[in-house]
């Protein structure tokens, strides 16, 4: 499989999924991110890149409200997201989780089997044993682990490689429907062999997710993203299609990054 070429599959019409709208956000004083704003697009793969500490991972979390779990957080501004702020204290944060999915750097697979891990959010939504059923097959068929773990479903999900359990946990992600899938540096703890089945997987998935990825790689980053955004001390400094980001950015520090300058 060669490269692949996002301009091929470059929807210029696509839907805003979620519209963000001057978002700040502070670890108690410190502030991370300053004014960030950008429009998510359905069924594209937008990209976030940057330095290491410059905000792109906290700026992930906030879409789905992770950065909840961290005391003395908060967030201001907007996140629309079928017509409602995803930052509103009324949100049903549990609801938002199912329908805005993530996959972490580090697969972290439950100590449970194989199909326990991928059923474990349906039977929380106390979904019937047949729904289960064929739902984790879909999601490990989504995930193209099926044909590696369908003979060993009740072995435990421990005994599967790194790579492997990365795309169990993205079963698991897709088992309860999400619409938006965030991936915070998928394939950081990976080989190139298994980082290249998770960018043809994201390739797959694009076609019907939304897909939010963020990663210190920045070819990963031009092979498998139709939008980037690049970050930098918690700013958004540009955002534009992918190949026009990399081949023609409009900023400095945008092209001081991609070319090696400091980073």
């Amino acid at each position: 499989m060669g490269h692949f070429d996002p301009t091929r599959t470059l929807n210029a019409r696509a839907d805003v999924r979620i519209e963000v709208k001057n978002t700040n956000f502070f670890y108690g004083s410190k502030q991370a991110l300053f004014d960030v704003s950008l429009p998510i697009l359905d069924r594209q793969v937008t990209a976030l890149i940057g330095p290491s500490g410059c905000g792109k991972s906290t700026f992930l979390r906030t879409l789905n409200r992770m950065n909840d779990l961290i005391p003395g957080t908060r967030t201001s501004g907007q996140a629309i997201f079928d017509n409602a702020n995803i930052h509103d204290k009324k949100t049903d944060v549990v609801l938002l989780r199912q329908r805005i999915g993530m996959v972490f750097q580090r697969a972290n697979p439950f100590p449970k089997s194989i199909f326990d891990n991928v059923a474990y959010g349906l039977r929380v939504q106390g979904k019937s044993r047949k729904f289960i059923e064929e739902r984790v097959e879909y999601s490990l068929r989504a995930a193209a682990l099926w044909d590696e773990v369908k003979d060993r479903l009740r072995t435990s999900a421990m005994g599967l490689s790194g790579g492997q359990q990365q795309r169990l946990c993205i079963a698991r992600a897709l088992a309860v429907q999400p619409e938006v899938l965030l991936m915070d540096e998928p394939c950081s703890a990976l080989d190139p062999i298994a980082t290249l089945k998770i960018e043809e997987l994201i390739t797959e998935l694009v076609k019907e997710y939304t897909i939010v990825i963020v990663t210190h790689n920045m070819q990963q980053a031009a092979r498998v993203s139709h939008y980037t955004g690049f970050f930098l001390s918690g700013k958004l400094i540009e955002y534009a299609p992918t190949v026009q980001l990399f081949e023609r950015p409009s900023r400095k520090e945008t092209e001081d990054y991609i070319t090696g300058r400091f980073g």
